[in-house]
């Protein structure tokens, strides 16, 4: 017998994810966001999330629609970005952020989805990162409300390494480029920054992929993420596929 993971529609997929979960949510930059996903949940209504990405969105299109609907509470990223509503909630005190070395965090998504409870790593060394001091929230007089704890410095083979927690999240959300109905995962270029690592964090973890093809068609060099991490695959209309934002265009005129 199969196992076959595909659900019948994005809202399905989502409808379970209660207020107050905490999801990993795949994408770099505009490369391998979940659109449709995220549009399913911003239907769906649940708030007071955490969210855990690289970043979150742009202003008007994927995460960035939930944070403008006031229905994130905390994110864990490694950079604002150019989303204006992001960084005004930061600094206004409606939004608690973690920022966190873009390397960590996809290690700490790995450590998390392989069960290591934390690791140790050189980067953020002798800075804020393990000193503690980060504001995580302003308050509206613009004071900081809640700073990062200091973190456990130890040194080995004669170099100092702070210590990360592993990220276990509720749900993650994903692209993929191609994925069978048992979950396994082929991502395309820079969309396998951060959605491989996305998807193992993830305790329930929901697939939305351009392709969906029967076991087997895969070959297993072609698989970036086996299908035990994965839970439940949407398959997209073409013209769901088709959606491929671009952050910055950049033209130059015609040459004579």
């Amino acid at each position: 017998m199969t196992l076959n993971k595909v659900v019948g529609s994005a809202a399905k997929a989502v409808a379970d994810i209660p207020a107050g979960a905490s999801l990993a949510v795949g994408g770099f930059g505009l490369a391998g966001v979940p659109w449709v996903l995220i549009g399913a949940l911003l239907e769906q209504g649940a708030d007071d999330l955490t969210i855990v990405s690289n970043n979150c969105g742009v202003d008007g299109a994927g995460l960035g629609l939930l944070l403008e609907g006031q229905r994130i509470t905390r994110v864990i990223a490694s950079y604002v970005g150019e989303n204006k509503e992001f960084a005004r909630q930061y600094l206004n005190g409606e939004l608690t952020v973690e920022l966190t070395p873009q390397g960590t965090l996809a290690e700490r998504l790995r450590a998390g989805g392989s069960g290591i409870g934390a690791f140790f790593t050189p980067t953020g060394v002798g800075t804020l990162v393990a000193d503690g001091g980060l504001p995580w929230r302003y308050r509206p007089d613009g004071s900081v409300a809640i700073a990062s704890p200091p973190k456990e410095v130890r040194r080995f083979r004669d170099k100092d390494m702070v210590l990360e927690e592993g990220i276990v999240t509720d749900y993650a959300l994903v692209r993929a480029a191609v994925a069978d109905k048992a979950g396994n995962c082929c991502f395309h270029a820079a969309a396998r920054n951060f959605n491989p690592p996305a998807a193992m964090a993830g305790r329930v973890t929901i697939v939305e992929a351009e392709c969906v093809v029967e076991v087997g068609e895969l070959g297993p060099d072609a698989v970036h993420l086996p299908g035990i991490f994965v839970q439940r695959v949407v398959a997209l209309t073409p013209e769901q596929a088709s959606r491929k934002d671009i952050e910055k265009r950049t033209t130059r005129g015609a040459q004579l």
